[in-house]
């Protein structure tokens, strides 16, 4: 296990700034997942991390050695990426040892490493099969498997599950909490899915044009969005964000609110028109339109007593409310 400290770390493609004065402390042991929009810079910084991309100005330490002049295999870190990358003419053992036989770790030890990450991954009864004779998610498992027998310090993880359906995302994505704790070694995880940050994350960087927005506990985040970024990015369904004077307040302002946190009612804090109820079981989501055309999303539980295409007010509590101000930050 090793802490990851980030500092000033900058990286710019010719004239392009893809990462900008990024700071970040990773404890040790820690489970830290980088998200953010496509082109944010989150597997930039990653793969900086891993030393695949060199950087223009900062520093990075790995269990309290500086590592961005080193190149990847003297990182001490092993990496997962969205395409599994495993030879298709080695059978599952081939592909998890191969890189234990090529550092020439002894035989008997190659075998109790790649025993024990079966074991954890349940791939004892796979040993045999190539690549394709596996599933998307049996690939993956045998790239994280190839990544548990090196015994990094760090593990890092781009985006591993994109290329999975949704019952095998959720199915992986419990494997991959499992191994953390059983592992108990450091990992940074790239995800653009939030909800997935939310499920896995024991802290949370949320990332956008190179920058870290905030950086929290998945909660903290949800609960206390440091601004109007933030706020829209992390939740789903998305938080409701509506102009001060819509809502009653100063003009300058915005106002925030969770869809669990509002409800319908004959009159309220706003109105729109019913456009829609998702039904998802007991729990729905109401589709409202503003006057001024704005979508106001409110949970629903069992059968909303309005029709669709009526007029309905929203009351919100006031613990709930969120204001930022007119450049996005928090109030």
């Amino acid at each position: 296990m090793a802490q990851v400290l980030i500092r000033a770390l900058s990286k710019s493609f010719g004239s392009v700034d893809v990462l900008k004065d990024v700071s970040l402390d990773v404890g040790d042991g820690s489970f830290v997942v980088l998200v953010g929009p496509s082109g944010c810079g989150k597997s930039t910084l990653l793969r900086s991390i891993a030393g695949l991309e060199p950087v223009t100005r900062g520093s990075i330490d790995i269990g309290g050695r500086n590592v961005e002049s080193l190149p990847p295999a003297q990182r001490d870190i092993a990496m997962v990426f969205q395409s599994y990358a495993l030879y298709p003419h080695m059978n599952v053992r081939g592909n998890m040892s191969f890189g234990l036989r090529f550092g020439k770790t002894p035989k008997n030890e190659i075998e109790r490493r790649v025993d024990e990450a079966s074991r954890m991954l349940q791939l004892d009864s796979l040993m045999q099969r190539y690549p394709r004779e596996l599933s998307g998610g049996q690939r993956q498992r045998v790239a994280i498997g190839r990544a548990i027998v090196r015994q990094p310090k760090v593990f890092l993880f781009d985006e591993p599950l994109s290329n999975l359906d949704a019952a095998l995302r959720i199915n992986t994505r419990v494997e991959i909490a499992r191994l953390h704790k059983l592992l108990k070694t450091t990992m940074i995880y790239v995800t653009h899915d939030q909800v997935e940050a939310m499920t896995l994350a024991e802290q949370i960087v949320v990332m956008n044009q190179g920058r870290i927005e905030q950086a929290g506990k998945p909660l903290d985040l949800y609960y206390r969005p440091a601004n109007l970024f933030v706020a829209a990015f992390i939740g789903s369904p998305a938080m409701n964000i509506v102009d001060g004077a819509i809502a009653g307040q100063p003009g300058s302002h915005k106002i925030g609110f969770r869809p669990e946190h509002a409800r319908l009612a004959k009159s309220g804090l706003l109105q729109g028109t019913l456009d829609l109820v998702e039904r998802l079981g007991e729990t729905g989501y109401a589709y409202l339109r503003h006057p001024s055309g704005q979508q106001l999303i409110v949970e629903v539980r069992g059968e909303p007593e309005f029709d669709l295409g009526s007029t309905v007010g929203i009351t919100v509590e006031p613990q709930h409310l969120h204001r930022f101000a007119a450049n996005g930050s928090r109030l």
